[in-house]
């Protein structure tokens, strides 16, 4: 009854207070690279901007491209020194984004003209239906995709069946957006596709593990057959409004969030499947907070279709541009299960009230984090961050290796305009996951949503290192080259050595000499190369190839051969062309 009159009063307030809104640029979308390219270039963190805490708002994003584009001032009104590190490429891609959301642009009407329209059709550039008047506005565009990918793999049968592992695997996706405002207070958003995945084995097997689950999805149809495709809905979606105009925003909605700079997080990533939640985001003077309050399913065997049942998660950031060039942040998350709905006590929109938790009881996980990054000689951004869950300095400091140290460290560093090359971007990072550190005490709290990690999908217990090219020689073409390796510990037999997440830490098969590659090791490296080009305006034919090596040093884990007899390695190498309409890449080379 109270999650009930919360929610009303929430809604009724909303709209009665709304004096403005925004829309948000999806995860995935170039534009977040541009911006941080951007950024860096000028040499000053912007405050209207939080790059690190997606997704942004396409109101705030055009704002700062108008200021920051050749032709706009700076708010000191000079001209900006970064026209001097701006290509043509650059410049275009400005334009592109400001089109993108026109309706942001200083006159409200930004969104270009398309040369060749369809009758009443792609009248603007970006969008297939757009109307707008002086108070309402909407666009309407299709969302599309199909990837064919041809695998090889070291072995050429399932060691469990024995079948025979197909060389051609596909994905296909179909559904529409839509994005508007009513009278200029009330923002709103829907996305809806139907997908059908057949997976890269790897892949697949992932998905048919105990914990069986979607990358990235929620409820699914399991195929029929061994290698059959996955059947399964995405849906998203939003409404929004300014409480206080231009400072603090509520959004009530369906989706996800990345918390982060890095290629990927350690507080919050768009790993999992949407979620249900309320985001509260405050922007005065150099300060950025958000409170997000999210309905969670922990994990579960799929079996019969039933109501799934639910836990929930409080998260709150706070970061500040302590200096043109430094931002700081303070993390914050509480997951927790109740019967009767949320937790009365998780809805205090202030930070540090981790204290709370123990006032519920120790059943509930806490987390805290600490982030930073800096901006250097407007070519070099770096950035960091820190979670603990549990330490004791005793511990820490005495050498035994408790299990209870439980932390998690990332560090990065971007590199724009590469060795003087324009539009040649360089990204490296490490993360390190010590065991135990997303698990709970019991296997509901865990750092998890859908049989899915909320943080990292490698979970605990692993070091991992990701390198990155990202090279626009031209307009509308990207070229993109990865390479990704780690070492991950993994959980022998019935002993709990604390890789996998899911299970609860009191089970912990022994309290100290737990070393940050626990149990058996397994080895991954993974080389990737992608060329995306854009033939019209969000329109792109994908070319690209990975290779997979991964070895598990015990020879145990995860493969036996069909002669009975265990394998400790397995090389994937697959190929995918593919052609995607409003809607980012699909790829796989994540775990």
């Amino acid at each position: 009854m109270i999650k009930k009159s919360l929610l009303v009063s929430s809604a009724l307030f909303l709209s009665a207070t709304a004096g403005a809104q925004t829309t948000f640029l999806k995860l995935g979308s170039d534009g977040y690279h541009y911006m941080d390219r951007w950024e860096t270039l000028n040499g000053r963190l912007c405050d209207s901007l939080a790059n690190g805490d997606k997704p942004e708002s396409r109101r705030n994003i055009v704002h700062f491209i108008e200021a920051v584009m050749p032709g706009g001032n700076t708010a000191e009104g000079t001209t900006n020194p970064l026209h001097k590190h701006l290509s043509q490429i650059d410049e275009y891609n400005m334009r592109q984004m400001v089109s993108e959301s026109g309706e942001w642009a200083g006159d409200e009407n930004g969104a270009v003209d398309s040369k060749h329209p369809l009758f009443f059709l792609y009248r603007k550039q970006y969008n297939m239906i757009y109307a707008k008047t002086n108070n309402f506005f909407v666009a309407v565009n299709p969302v599309a995709g199909v990837q064919a990918v041809m695998q090889n793999n070291s072995i050429s049968n399932d060691p469990t069946t024995g079948i025979a592992i197909p060389n051609m695997t596909r994905g296909n996706a179909q559904g529409a957006e839509l994005r508007g405002w009513i009278a200029k207070k009330i923002g709103f958003y829907t996305m809806i596709t139907d997908n059908q995945e057949r997976y890269p084995y790897f892949v697949n097997n992932w998905a048919q593990k105990r914990n069986e689950a979607v990358p990235g999805a929620d409820y699914f149809k399991k195929p029929t057959a061994q290698f059959g495709a996955y059947d399964y809905l995405q849906v998203s979606g939003y409404i929004n409004a300014d409480l206080v105009k231009n400072h603090v925003n509520a959004t009530f909605g369906f989706g996800k969030h990345f918390i982060g700079d890095g290629m990927t997080s350690l507080f919050l990533t768009d790993n999992s499947s949407n979620m249900p939640f309320m985001r509260l985001q405050t922007r005065i003077w150099k300060l950025n907070y958000e409170c997000l309050f999210m309905e969670l399913t922990p994990q579960y065997i799929k079996a019969n279709d039933r109501v799934m049942p639910h836990k929930y998660s409080t998260i709150r950031y706070l970061n500040a541009n302590v200096t043109r060039w430094l931002n700081l942040g303070l993390f914050e998350s509480q997951v927790f299960a109740r019967t009767g709905g949320y937790e009365i006590s998780y809805l205090n929109p202030i930070i540090l009230t981790t204290a709370m938790s123990r006032y519920n009881g120790a059943g509930d996980k806490s987390m805290l984090g600490f982030s930073g990054k800096a901006l250097v000689a407007k070519h070099f951004q770096f950035y960091s961050q820190f979670l603990l869950n549990e330490f004791r300095i005793k511990e820490l400091t005495g050498g035994n290796k408790w299990y209870g140290n439980k932390w998690a460290a990332q560090l990065g560093g971007k590199y724009f305009n590469a060795f003087g090359i324009k539009n040649l971007d360089l990204q490296g990072e490490i993360d390190a996951v010590r065991p135990y550190t997303y698990s709970a005490q019991d296997t509901i709290a865990n750092y998890t949503n859908y049989n899915q990690p909320m943080a990292d999908p490698l979970g605990s217990g692993f070091i991992k290192m990701i390198g990155q090219i990202r090279y626009e020689p031209i307009k509308n073409l990207v070229l993109t080259a990865r390479a990704t390796m780690y070492r991950r510990g993994n959980d022998s037999g019935a002993a709990n050595l604390g890789n996998n997440i899911f299970r609860n830490y009191p089970t912990a098969a022994y309290q100290y000499g737990v070393k940050m590659i626990n149990g058996p090791e397994s080895r991954c490296t993974m080389l990737s190369l992608n060329a995306s080009y854009q033939i019209r305006r969000n329109l792109f034919a994908d070319l690209g190839g990975v290779y997979r090596n991964y070895e598990n040093v015990a020879g145990v884990y995860p493969h036996t051969s069909t002669t009975g007899t265990f394998t400790s390695a397995l090389k994937t190498t697959y190929v995918y062309f593919g052609i995607r309409v409003n809607m980012p890449r699909r790829a796989y080379d994540f775990f």
